[in-house]
C-alpha cells in the first residue's frame, strides 16, 4: 500500500516556515499548470515562462498568508499565481511589433525639435504641480502603478489618490491648453 504525500495545504504551511523541499514539491505539482495559465493570459511563451517564475516567487513570499481554514491549498496557490501573472502583465507592456526590413525613414529634424519641445513643456507643467499632486502623476504614468498601488506606496487613502489625480490632470490640461496637438 502506497502512502499519499502531503496535501497542498500542508506543503504551503511548510513553505511558510522556509522549507525548500516543500516548495520544490509544490513547484513540481503546479509549474506546468501555472505555465498554462500564464500562456492563456499572455499568449507568448517567453513572457509566460517569466510570469510563471514570478508567480512561484510570489507563492514563496506569500505562503505565510495561507490559512488552511479558508480553503484548499490549490485554490490559494492559483489565486496567488493568477494575481502575480496579472500584475506582471500590467508592469510589462506588450512587446513592440517587429520592425520592417529595409531602410527606415530617419526622423525629420523639425519633428525631433517638436517632440523635444513638447517633452520639455510637459515636464515644465509637471514641475508646476503642487508637491502633493506630482508624485501621484509620476507613479501612474512613469511607473505604471494603479491608483490602489499608488495609495499603498504613498500611504494615503485611495480616495485621496483619485482626488489628487483628477486635480493634477485638470491643472496639466489648463497649463498645456492650446500648446499640444
Amino acid at each position: 500500500m502506497e502512502l499519499a504525500g502531503p496535501t497542498d495545504g500542508q506543503l504551503i504551511v511548510r513553505v511558510a516556515a522556509g522549507d525548500r523541499d516543500a516548495f520544490d514539491q509544490l513547484h513540481g505539482r503546479y509549474a506546468r499548470a501555472v505555465l498554462g495559465l500564464a500562456l492563456r493570459r499572455l499568449g507568448d511563451r517567453g513572457r509566460a515562462e517569466d510570469a510563471t517564475q514570478d508567480a512561484f516567487v510570489a507563492i514563496w513570499r506569500s505562503a505565510r498568508t495561507y490559512d488552511p481554514a479558508r480553503g484548499r491549498g490549490a485554490a490559494w496557490l492559483y489565486a496567488v499565481a493568477r494575481n502575480a501573472i496579472t500584475d506582471g502583465h500590467r508592469r510589462t507592456p506588450e512587446p513592440t511589433a517587429e520592425l520592417e526590413e529595409g531602410p527606415g525613414r530617419a526622423p525629420d529634424p523639425s519633428d525631433e525639435a517638436e517632440r523635444s519641445w513638447t517633452a520639455w513643456r510637459v515636464h515644465r507643467a509637471l514641475e508646476e504641480l503642487p508637491h502633493h499632486e506630482r508624485p501621484v502623476i509620476e507613479l501612474a504614468y512613469w511607473r505604471g502603478l494603479s491608483q490602489s498601488e499608488i495609495a499603498e506606496q504613498l500611504a494615503i487613502p485611495l480616495g485621496t489618490v483619485k482626488t489628487r489625480t483628477r486635480s493634477a490632470l485638470a491643472r496639466l490640461a489648463d497649463a498645456l491648453e492650446g500648446e499640444l496637438v
